[in-house]
């Protein structure tokens, strides 16, 4: 038989980042709550949630570089939205944000997770933010929960 080892769902005693661009804050807003909600969820302490504001989503690796750096947290999610508007700035910044974190994440045996939409429209954005498809914040905390606790679980195999 095989040993077997996986993250639970428990942020019970976690210290948590929440890193969030501003921009599209009627979006943003959704996220952070459905994070702040799975954290709630899985026995997590408000206390232990710091949410910290880009202005948009282009600044949002630096903030999450400075926590990682930090070394105060267990774990760390990003939440944004990029919409498309009628110029190529959507394409530089979707792929700005996505690589800063992904390159950031690859980089630290912390827990990164990715909830930032990059939509072509906005009612896209809502859909994401917590009605027809689900809240991507939600699912990204649930995602670095468990990457968390598999750590750990790691750790002590």
């Amino acid at each position: 038989m095989p040993t077997v080892v996986e993250g639970i769902l428990n942020s019970a005693g976690l210290k948590v980042a929440i890193v969030a661009g501003r921009f599209n804050a009627f979006i943003v807003e959704r996220l952070v709550e459905g994070a702040v909600d799975a954290f709630a969820r899985t026995g997590g302490n408000d206390d232990d949630i710091t949410v910290f504001y880009a202005p948009g989503g282009f600044e949002i690796p630096q903030v999450l570089r400075r926590a990682v750096e930090s070394g105060r947290f267990d774990a760390i999610v990003c939440v944004g939205a990029v919409i498309r508007g009628g110029t190529p700035h959507f394409e530089y910044v979707a792929n700005a944000v996505t690589k800063g974190i992904s390159d950031i994440a690859y980089s630290t045996t912390t827990p990164v997770a990715f909830g930032i939409l990059t939509c072509d429209t906005v009612e896209q954005a809502i859909e994401r933010a917590g009605t027809k498809a689900g809240n991507k914040g939600f699912e990204a905390a649930m995602a670095v929960i468990e990457m968390a606790n598999l750590g750990r679980a790691m750790e002590s195999e």
